[in-house]
């Protein structure tokens, strides 16, 4: 799909509003950090160190710990960058985008793929020298399919481009198991199916609340070539999906009744929220009454108990 043609504005004119001259060095280092998108890697570690807990059953090696945190957040951090390279021309012409790095010109295109590009070799070669080869290509492959496959492909090309590109956001599960155990379970199968199915009712609300962006830039997010009700009514799809998947560890040995209690209740608060979205969507509420960015608030959360939940679970039992 080619990018829809727009008027310009300040914000869209990349590399342009920042002279070499201008550009500070602290100010330089903070846009070489906010290249890596720092929140969402946040949030991939919260969905690995606690399955290193579960691999473990218990108290993982600590500097294990650190080294993964560590190595995760170099590969994620060049994934990111890449993105916003591959993305700037779009990103110029967003409004949640017009001040990323490469739209102010704090940063230059060639710089951003220079440090994306560093970042993947020094990350890939950290995780196989410190921790082992199945993790290192694990990492690598997930930023390759972020890249290449979503970033690349899907992402102006598809509305499943979420769905199908948010598999490289449930590999860190696979990672964080890898890591301790050097091998592959049902475990971490399972964690990465419930990332997968959490991933699309995640964004889409956001893509709900800022579809206008996406579609100025010919993005096809679900939001902006579907109504409310449809996009409402796959989020609960995928709602319930998710939470029958996360409910698997339990019967399969892998967890106790606490972690089955907090996914309990946090799945039902979900479901309870997504429904919701799915009633005001059918009432053909819209603007800030739809109240879509509830249930994207509520995933982080969700996502963060879960994952507590998996990290204690061990010590429960």
């Amino acid at each position: 799909m080619c990018v829809t043609a727009v008027e310009s504005r300040p914000a869209g004119v990349i590399g342009t509003s920042q002279s070499p001259s201008h550009r500070p060095f602290g100010a330089r280092v903070k846009a070489f950090v906010a290249l890596t998108k720092p929140r969402i890697i946040e949030l991939l570690l919260i969905t690995t160190v606690p399955v290193m807990f579960l691999a473990e059953q218990g108290v993982p090696d600590l500097r294990l710990v650190l080294l993964t945190c560590v190595g995760g957040y170099l590969s994620a951090g060049g994934a990111n960058a890449l993105n916003m390279y591959i993305d700037r021309d779009i990103d110029a012409l967003m409004d949640r985008t017009s001040q990323r790095p490469l739209v102010t010109g704090m940063v230059s295109p060639r710089e951003c793929l220079a440090f994306g590009i560093t970042l993947a070799i020094v990350s890939t070669l950290m995780f196989g020298l410190t921790v082992n080869w199945l993790s290192a290509w694990l990492a690598l492959g997930a930023l390759l399919f972020y890249v290449v496959v979503y970033t690349m492909i899907l992402k102006r090309r598809t509305s499943q481009n979420i769905v199908w590109g948010g598999i490289a956001g449930c590999l860190p599960v696979l990672i964080g198991w890898s890591s301790v155990t050097n091998s592959m379970s049902w475990a971490p199968v399972i964690l990465f199916l419930v990332m997968f199915f959490w991933t699309p009712p995640h964004y889409w609300p956001l893509s709900m609340k800022v579809k206008e962006d996406y579609a100025r830039v010919g993005v096809p997010m679900l939001p902006v070539i579907a109504s409310n009700k449809v996009v409402a009514r796959q989020i609960v799809i995928y709602s319930w999906v998710m939470v029958v998947v996360s409910l698997l560890l339990t019967p399969l040995g892998y967890t106790g009744w606490f972690y089955t209690a907090v996914a309990l209740l946090a799945g039902g608060m979900w479901l309870w929220e997504a429904h919701g979205l799915q009633n005001r969507a059918k009432a053909e509420v819209t603007g800030v009454k739809l109240k879509e960015m509830r249930l994207f608030h509520w995933s982080i959360t969700y996502v963060s108990v879960l994952f507590l939940a998996i990290a204690v679970d061990p010590f429960l039992r």
